[in-house]
């Protein structure tokens, strides 16, 4: 594919508006057709991006002859119906994380994309971060091997608000969405299954709903184990912090930036070619678009997870 690939964003939330910053940096690529719940609000952010169709229904979108792929940034209940929607409809897809909240639904969207001819791609950002393409490298290069990783994953969420301080239309989930990033890239990092998974949870919030703090512990066939710590009390540093202990070297990854343990800034700039983590993703998902290949972090890819996740899940329900 030579031409220009026309997109289709849907959801114009915190999340949205990041693959649309990074969208503007790659050559090639241009938002056609913008997709959110609030009207107003989204022809707000349409003319500011130039982005010239605007609808509240993907439907609409899915419609447009001229689409060729569709970024899926919605909330995590409607991913695998609405992935699945965008590959009936002959559209490539990138999903952001989860892919799904069930094993079947993810399941669902991995047969279908299988036999759609189609780029079927979720978000698991962590792949793309320069940090952890750096770990990688060192990896695959036979320079360092993960005995355990360690990872604390906090947010302020008492109420129900974005990222951008905004109110949320829909519930997000600490094992579903924010436990997805690590046990998918504790494997990935690893090159080894996760053979092993145990889930605790806190108290489960009387409106929303959900369990607020988490814990689960993983193993991998080559006997890594990693311990995560989630929780949305945490009234401090916000995000995802990753340390990874090893046989040679130590390093604290914290999204696009990488140390080491003594807390000394590596130099990642010339990872890739960009630093941001989210660039880096929409540009991986083009590129196997243009060369008709299965990009990093495919749904087929990425299913492992999944069924990680759905195992915890009956353990945290049995409890």
């Amino acid at each position: 594919m030579s031409k220009t690939i026309k997109v289709a964003l849907a959801g114009a939330g915190a999340f949205g508006i990041k693959h649309l910053d990074g969208i503007q940096k790659i050559d090639g690529v241009e938002v056609v057709s913008l997709i959110s719940r609030d009207l107003e609000k989204t022809l707000q952010i349409a003319a500011q991006y130039g982005i010239g169709h605007v609808t509240t229904q993907l439907e609409d979108s899915l419609a447009l002859k001229e689409v060729d792929a569709v970024i899926l940034c919605t909330p995590t209940q409607m991913h695998a119906a609405q992935s699945i929607a965008c590959l009936k409809a002959g559209k490539h897809v990138q999903v952001e994380i989860p892919l799904a909240d069930t094993l079947q639904g993810a399941q669902d969207v991995a047969a279908l994309a299988k036999t759609s001819g189609l780029v079927a791609m979720c978000g698991h950002t962590r792949r793309f971060n320069p940090s952890h393409q750096y770990v990688h490298q060192e990896i695959a290069a036979g320079r360092f091997n993960i005995q355990q990783m360690d990872v604390q994953t906090y947010f302020f969420r008492r109420s129900n608000m974005n990222a951008l301080g905004q109110a949320r239309s829909w519930t997000d989930h600490l094992l579903w969405h924010h436990a997805a990033h690590t046990v998918d890239l504790f494997a990935y990092q690893c090159g080894s299954p996760i053979v092993k998974a145990n889930a605790m949870q806190g108290p489960i919030h009387p409106v929303l709903g959900i369990a607020m703090d988490m814990s689960i512990q993983l193993k991998a066939a080559n006997g890594a184990i990693c311990t995560l710590s989630l929780s949305f009390n945490n009234d401090g540093p916000l995000g995802t912090f990753f340390r990874y202990i090893g046989d040679t070297a130590t390093y604290l990854a914290r999204y696009d930036d990488l140390f080491n343990g003594k807390d000394e800034k590596i130099d990642v700039s010339q990872v890739d070619v960009s630093m941001n983590g989210i660039e880096l993703q929409d540009r991986e998902f083009f590129a196997a678009i243009r060369e008709g290949r299965e990009p990093n972090s495919s749904v087929a890819n990425v299913l492992p997870c999944y069924q990680v996740l759905h195992d915890l899940a009956q353990q945290l329900n049995a409890g």
